[in-house]
């Protein structure tokens, strides 16, 4: 029991570093409500995920309601999934507020996924040192012909959409296409020059400055902005777009599924124990939906499964280890297949997998050597133990009487005749309950 409440002290422990090391459940403090007018400003920065998409057009919907002057999208990422960016795009298309991308600080990028959504934003700015550009979609497994034709039907679709884009905002419709096809990338100026941008800003209040008295056509028809003077009011992730922004993580999901793993081989070893099977339960199913959002390989997943397989054998049945170490190697590999289909940015991290497949196969190299050593420890009661065993006559023993031995009392025959009350005694042999002692002298 001892041994249960120490591995489900040590799974509290995993499951709150990911929560405070990530800091999804931890909740903003709640934007006081704002006064209509102004410039709301939301960031966005990393991958774009389902907690991206419902985070913009959250935003689009709370500064609309407020009748802000315009929304500020402050953008920095490497790219993301097709489906939120298209639930992105889609939000701000059909906005009736004006909406600003500012690629944002220096050294900032809006590439793969981030071309479309600052495409769609009625005016597109950068800071100085950003670039824009890469959106051609990454290939999917191997690289045979059929693949090759899915590839090819989702590049036309992308450049046809980002090109419907750039002609409904009046942008570089050509520069866009070669973006998508061509993989190319330019810098804050040459955006400017190109058509790609409109401008290019310090800070937002340099951008509001230089915006300001510009008309722009948004769903709810034309629009002319007034923010030389506006107030600026961030808006933040509310706790469940935090939470499904962690879980959007590759790494944060592989670490889940090892806190589910602990937690499930723990309950089996100690049934009862309830808080490691808890545990291991809620992180089983937040892993399925982490892996669910990146879209994993499934080989990856049944790697993993064939790893706890291996751990949970050479617990039961006598591996000498050999059973972990293959058990460490398919959950490295699992690990590593999991997002081998991911864009870079959305692949597990080797030497996390790696650290973590350690990690995990020297816990169980100490189980199964803890349990190795226990067989061979010698039997603390029965018959064996008492054998040998020093004792004290409680009573006279003629021959037959009472001893106290092991901190027991014990009815007893002395071998050699005579045995006097408080005479020390040695057991010779256990006949059932009774004891055969012999005086010590």
């Amino acid at each position: 029991m001892r041994r249960a409440v120490g591995a489900a002290g040590m799974l509290i422990v995993l499951l709150a570093g990911i929560i405070f090391t990530g800091g999804a459940l931890a909740a903003p403090q709640p934007s006081p409500p704002a006064a209509a007018g102004g410039v709301v400003q939301i960031e966005v920065a990393g991958v774009i995920a389902p907690s991206t998409a419902r985070y913009i057009n959250r935003a689009i919907r709370e500064a609309t309601e407020q009748r802000a002057e315009v929304l500020v999208i402050r953008l920095d990422t490497p790219g993301g999934l097709l489906k939120s960016m298209d639930d992105i795009t889609k939000g701000m298309l059909n906005a009736d507020i004006p909406i600003v991308v500012y690629i944002a600080p220096s050294g900032a990028r809006a590439a793969s996924a981030g071309v479309f959504v600052t495409y769609a934003a009625n005016i597109a700015a950068m800071a100085p040192g950003t670039h824009i550009g890469a959106a051609h979609p990454v290939a999917v497994g191997d690289q045979g012909e059929q693949n090759k034709t899915v590839i090819e039907k989702i590049t036309n679709d992308a450049v046809a959409n980002i090109k419907a884009i750039a002609g409904r905002r009046g942008r570089n419709a050509q520069w866009a296409e070669q973006a998508v096809r061509q993989s190319v990338s330019i810098s804050d100026q040459e955006a400017v020059q190109l058509d790609v941008v409109d401008l290019i800003a310090v800070d937002v209040v340099d951008l509001l400055r230089k915006i300001d008295g510009r008309t722009v056509e948004t769903a709810a028809g034309p629009t002319r902005l007034d923010t030389r003077s506006a107030a600026v009011r961030l808006a933040e992730m509310d706790a469940t777009e935090r939470f499904l922004d962690l879980l959007s993580d590759p790494n944060i999901g592989l670490i889940l599924m090892t806190i589910a793993i602990y937690g499930i081989i723990i309950e089996m070893g100690n049934p009862g124990a309830i808080l490691p099977g808890v545990l291991g339960g809620i992180a089983l199913i937040l892993a399925l939906v982490s892996f669910a959002i990146l879209e994993v390989n499934v080989a990856g997943l049944a790697m993993i499964g064939l790893s706890l397989i291996f751990f949970i054998a050479d617990i039961k049945v006598p591996g000498h280890g050999v059973l972990t170490v293959g058990g460490v190697l398919a959950f490295v590999m699992g690990a590593v297949l999991l997002t081998e289909r991911s864009l870079p940015f959305l692949r597990v991290s080797i030497q996390l997998a790696i650290f973590i497949g350690v990690l995990t196969g020297a816990f169980f190299l100490f189980a199964v050597t803890a349990g190795l050593r226990a067989q061979k420890v010698a039997p603390r009661m029965g018959e064996a133990t008492l054998t040998g065993a020093m004792g004290v006559a409680r009573t006279a023993l003629a021959p037959d009487g009472e001893v106290y031995v092991m901190g027991e009392a014990w009815s007893a025959s002395a071998e050699d005749g005579h045995i006097a009350s408080g005479e020390r005694i040695q057991v010779v042999a256990v006949d059932g309950l009774r004891l055969r002692v012999r005086p010590v002298r």
